[in-house]
């Protein structure tokens, strides 16, 4: 049947795509905000909280500053990041509904923006030029700080001084033998002497610990050594340096009062002062996992900080006048806030010190006003601080060590299943003592694991027993070592302190026997070669998701952290390795044994190759590797790597060849190695890397088996280190 009514006309092609053309944005739309719906669920379902991510975010733009090279990838992260912020301003603008997604995605823009900017201007305005080359110098200059090192027999003086050349200021640092030290080279005295001076030294190989960044951030336009005596041409104000003063009277009392290596430790307990730990106290402490003890960070802060709440409430209590008009708990966390602020000056205010004041101090607060005191967003105000005052400390050990620490801590003690194990019950006291040593023991280990990636990466070394040495170790230091220490200290006003100085230095005596025989069982160190950023990132990564996440989201978090640990498993040496002067060169074999072109043991050098290579063995002279050909000036020696040989020509001395000699010999080699300039006429199969070649790259790690070079001028960029 005919329908009657309007007739129906066909729609044109035109017609079509410009209805298509119209709709396409309202769909894209659609998509966007169905997209921002279930992130938005997501993020309320998972308990997310903006503060720590947006320090996060803060820091993440930090570290990019320094992995970008240049000015230009800065500014266009920078853009990128802004752009992203104002995209999620925009994209979501005027939904109610997504307001938790649009205000964290423009946070988060922005920190990350304010991050790069930050560090960018810090090193614009501290950086410090470094001198051109090694040079013997003349100085006239002030002393800044005086550092005592007993233990190196020396004096370490930081002078400000004026070249006399282009007339720019300069902040040194002079090693003084403690044989030519002067009652009066104080701070603030001006002084005159002779000092060999070297800019401050890059990274010896790729991964080494890279001074000169550290040195920038601190001013250092050069490091020395005294040559010949001092002259004290203006001695000391008398108002300058005062609390340093205080600091080294302090550390001379205790150790004067205790000797030995326990009172060298009581003296950093008390003062910050480790300059008198000897080096095997040193090492022992590292590989036993308790060198955190001997930085003044959270344990000590805390003691101190509690000791200070606690006695300051008791004795408040004991008059009734004050209790009924005051809130206790506010005057004794002010009074313990005041304690903690001046114990963290008197120890020298390093970071981990700044940190771990700033989260007690929280803490104290919480306290006082009735909130929970342990808080991600407690640890990630404490970041911040630290951060915007030093942007650098982010990619030093201290900083990344002690806030995974605390994160670690903060995090397994806020899940549910630790709540319950922890929550008070009608038990024995043995039962009670039981529970608490266990979790001692669960804290221990979960701070291990978090500290492992960093600890690896920064120092190729890690100590395996450290969770069981911490049990003992923590409680002794907090509960017996540095209130005997306090106490020791009190009553030395009215000199009485010896027989509490003789317990302390029991206690203290006790940890060392701890920290020398967990370093020395078979297996407690565990040395692995360079592991690269990448690793330690997701490893990062994969512990943030965990401690910042809630609910069945978090489990996600292992999904980068497994890959790390598996690349960390996996990591493996670099087949050459050449130090930035070309004269100590390390080659690793198949078995993981070093052999060394220059026999130097204990030199700085050589213990960088050990560590990188990752080998507990001692390295073998390169005459013994299998197939070499030695003379006194050269190495040839072949290197099978990846279904392949590789033929090395490495220079032992800087003696002249015959040039055809030497142009034949290179042209039989894949890789001459040389600390001097090698002629034009040498040129080898696929790498030389000469006097010429280090002073352009530096450092070199070769991975044979895939091709790859690594360099330390790779990673410099234009960083003005």
């Amino acid at each position: 049947m005919a329908t009657q009514g309007t007739p129906l006309v066909p729609i044109s092609d035109a017609e079509l795509s410009a209805d298509a053309a119209v709709q396409r944005p309202w769909r894209m739309r659609a998509s966007m905000s169905r997209f921002g719906d279930a992130i938005e669920r997501f993020l309320e379902g998972s308990g997310f909280d903006r503060g720590p991510w947006l320090v996060i975010a803060f820091a993440s733009g930090i570290g990019s500053w320094f992995l970008l090279p240049g000015p230009w990838q800065w500014v266009a992260t920078m853009c990128c990041a802004l752009i992203g912020s104002l995209g999620a301003l925009a994209l979501w603008k005027g939904e109610d509904g997504r307001a938790l997604l649009r205000l964290s995605g423009t946070a988060l823009g922005l920190a990350f923006a304010a991050g790069i900017a930050i560090v960018w201007a810090r090193s614009e305005l501290i950086g410090a030029e470094p001198i051109e080359r090694p040079s013997l110098m003349q100085i006239d200059a002030r002393v800044l700080e005086r550092q005592e090192q007993p233990a190196e027999e020396r004096v370490r003086l930081v002078l400000a001084a004026r070249d006399a050349v282009n007339g720019r200021s300069l902040k040194l640092r002079v090693n003084v033998p403690l044989a030519k030290d002067m009652p009066d080279l104080d701070e603030g005295a001006r002084v005159r002497l002779r000092a060999r001076l070297m800019p401050p030294s890059p990274p010896m190989l790729p991964g080494a610990y890279d001074f000169a960044r550290r040195a920038w951030f601190d001013g250092y336009a050069a490091t020395g050594a005294l040559v010949g005596e001092i002259e004290i041409l203006e001695n000391a104000g008398g108002d300058q340096g005062g609390l340093a003063r205080m600091q080294r009277w302090l550390s001379g009392h205790v150790r004067g009062e205790l000797g030995g290596s326990s009172g060298s430790i009581a003296a950093a307990f008390a003062s910050g002062d480790r300059g008198a730990i000897s080096e095997a106290d040193e090492v022992a402490m590292r590989d036993a996992g308790l060198t955190h003890l001997l930085s003044i960070s959270g344990l000590h802060v805390s003691a101190v900080i509690a000791a200070a709440y606690f006695l300051a409430l008791k004795i408040l209590a004991l008059w009734p006048w004050l209790t009924l008009r005051v809130r206790l708990p506010l005057l004794a966390a002010a009074i313990a806030a005041g304690v903690g602020i001046g114990y963290t000056l008197l120890t020298g205010a390093q970071v981990p010190t700044v940190r771990s004041c700033i989260g007690a101090v929280l803490v104290l607060i919480a306290l006082a006003l009735g909130r929970e005191p342990l808080s991600m967003r407690m640890v990630a105000a404490a970041a911040a601080v630290v951060l915007l005052i030093w942007p650098e400390s982010l990619v030093g050990p201290s900083f990344q060590m002690s806030f995974a620490a605390v994160i670690a801590i903060v995090a397994l003690h806020n899940a549910r299943p630790v709540r319950d194990f922890l929550a008070p019950q009608e038990e024995v006291w043995v039962r009670w003592l039981s529970r608490r040593i266990l979790m001692l023991f669960v804290t221990g280990l979960v701070i291990e694991i978090a500290l492992t990636p960093i600890v690896l990466f920064h120092f190729h070394r890690a100590g395996l027993y450290g969770a069981f040495a911490n049990v003992i170790a923590i409680p002794l230091v907090t509960f017996v070592s540095m209130p005997l220490i306090a106490i020791a200290l009190t009553l030395d006003l009215i000199g009485l302190g010896a027989p509490v100085w003789w317990f302390a230095g029991q206690s203290l005596d006790l940890l060392l026997l701890i920290a020398h025989t967990t370093a020395e069982q078979p297996g407690a160190v565990r040395l692995v070669p360079h592991i690269g950023l990448p690793t330690v990132l997701l490893c990062v990564a994969g512990g943030l998701w965990l401690a910042l996440w809630r609910g069945r989201a978090r489990i996600l978090g292992l999904v980068p952290a497994s890959l790390g640990a598996l690349l960390l498993s996996i990591s493996a040496a670099p087949d050459i390795l050449i130090a930035r002067d070309g004269r100590d060169v390390g080659l690793v074999d198949g078995d993981g044994r070093l052999f060394v072109l220059r026999d130097s043991p204990g030199s700085y050098a050589q213990e960088n190759l050990v560590e990188l290579a990752g080998t507990e063995a001692l390295p073998h002279s390169m005459d013994t590797w299998p197939g070499a050909r030695c003379s006194a000036d050269f190495c040839s020696l072949p290197v099978v790597r990846g279904g392949g040989t590789w033929h090395l020509l490495l220079a032992r001395s800087r003696q002249q060849i015959d040039e055809r000699a030497l142009a034949a010999a290179c042209e039989r080699a894949d890789i001459v190695i040389a600390s001097r300039w090698l002629p034009r006429s040498c040129l080898p199969r696929w790498l030389k890397a000469d006097g010429r070649y280090l002073a352009a790259n530096g450092g070199t790690a070769i991975y044979l088996a895939d091709e790859r070079i690594d360099t330390v001028g790779s990673r410099q960029g234009q960083h003005g280190w």
